[in-house]
Order: structure tokens, then C-alpha cells, then sequence
């Protein structure tokens, strides 16, 4: 017991003292994560907004797709990911692999179908407002994901925080794809991880301070942008 109140002690003065190694690898982590998000994001709004817009054969099929890929194992694709960078791979020669860029790479093919699919569910609702409207003003195709976009940003940036939570949270394959380098591609769930089987619980507990807090943070945004986003429809 004496030595997990130490311990505690001795993050939360890890926390409070800005510790370089904590902030180095919470920096990185918020880096990778906000890069993989930004563009996870320039990817799935404008599918979602085509999915909820147009109609077409196989519409179905892909929704059905990325619903299913929410739950996509994050190991599953750092194996593909590693197959893929790794020196025999087809994009070997690029030398991406155990960088933050692979992690990036990672981050975005597991936050993808999760922004576009909550994203979808929002826009289809609009969509069912808007549809005559827009159908009348005979506006373009691309008018109209613009339109849906637009009017929809509380509920897409929600979406958006949604996947920054999974993409901070994710451990199994930014471990596989970076290799958990010091100083190059440490991140806050593979230095916890680390730190944890070394033995040095006041710094895995600081860093474990700061996932949680930046967790909390990304829960407290999108409840309240969803109760805003309620009391403005009515």
C-alpha cells in the first residue's frame, strides 16, 4: 500500500512539474493522433455525405462495410500495415515503417469507418429534411454534400471526437507499426505499456494521468456538442 500512495505521489509530481520525458511523449501522441484525425476526417465526412446523397447499386453493401470495420481489430491492422511498409512489402521502398508516419497510416484505417459511419447516421437524417428542397432547387450533386456538411458541423465535428478518443486510446497497432521507439515514435499507450512491464509505475501512472485526462476532455466536448446540437433543433 506504501507503495502505490508513493507512486502516486510521485506521477502526480511528474504531472505537475511538467516532467520532459512526459511531455515529449504526450506531445508526440497528440501529434499523431490530431494528424491521423484531421486526415480521417478530409476522408470519411465527404463518403458519409455521398453515401447519405446518392443512390447507387452496391450503397448498401459499403454502409453495411464500414459499420462493420467500427469493430476492426487495431492488431489485424498492424499486421496488414506492417506487411505493407515492411521492406518486402510494395511500399517498402518508401522506409516508413517505425515511423510516426506508419502510426499515421494505422490511426487513420481504424478511425476512418467509425467518423464516417456516425457521420452517415447524421447526414441521412438531414437528408430526409433537406431532400425536396434540394431536389427542387436543382442544385449539383456536390451542392448538396456541401449543404449537408455545412449545416451538419456540430454533429460531424462529435463524429470527429469520437475517433480522435479511439485513435489516442489505441495501443496494439502503433505498437506493431512503430516499434515504440524512444524518442521517435513513444507514444502515451505504448510508453504505459513499457513502464508498466519495466517496473516504473510513477511514471506509467503520470502518463496513465494524462490518457485519461485527455479522454475525459474528448467525452466532456462531445456531450456537450451533442446536448447544442439537440437544444438547437428545437
Amino acid at each position: 500500500m506504501t507503495d502505490l500512495w508513493s507512486g502516486l505521489a510521485q506521477a502526480f509530481w511528474l504531472v505537475v512539474t511538467l516532467d520532459a520525458e512526459l511531455v515529449e511523449i504526450s506531445a508526440r501522441s497528440l501529434q499523431v493522433s490530431l494528424t491521423a484525425l484531421v486526415i480521417a476526417s478530409l476522408i470519411a465526412m465527404p463518403l458519409a455525405a455521398l453515401l447519405a446523397v446518392r443512390r447507387f447499386r452496391w450503397r448498401r453493401g459499403v454502409i453495411a462495410i464500414l459499420n462493420a470495420l467500427m469493430g476492426l481489430p487495431p492488431v489485424v491492422v498492424g499486421l496488414v500495415v506492417y506487411v505493407m511498409l515492411s521492406r518486402s512489402g510494395p511500399l517498402g521502398v518508401l522506409g516508413l515503417l517505425f515511423t510516426p508516419a506508419a502510426m499515421i497510416i494505422a490511426q487513420i484505417i481504424i478511425v476512418v469507418p467509425l467518423i464516417a459511419s456516425i457521420a452517415h447516421q447524421s447526414l441521412r437524417d438531414l437528408w430526409q429534411e433537406y431532400h425536396d428542397l434540394l431536389i427542387s432547387m436543382n442544385v449539383s450533386q456536390w451542392q448538396k454534400m456541401k449543404t449537408l456538411l455545412w449545416d451538419a458541423r456540430r454533429a460531424l465535428l462529435t463524429a470527429s471526437l469520437a475517433g480522435f478518443g479511439r485513435a489516442i486510446g489505441e495501443v496494439g497497432a502503433i505498437m506493431i507499426v512503430g516499434g515504440n521507439i524512444d524518442h521517435a515514435t513513444r507514444v502515451l499507450t505504448t510508453a504505459i505499456a513499457l513502464e508498466t512491464g519495466k517496473g516504473d509505475f510513477a511514471l506509467a501512472l503520470a502518463l496513465g494521468f494524462v490518457l485519461i485526462g485527455l479522454a475525459i476532455a474528448v467525452n466532456l466536448a462531445i456531450h456537450w456538442l451533442s446536448r447544442t446540437e439537440r437544444e438547437g433543433r428545437w
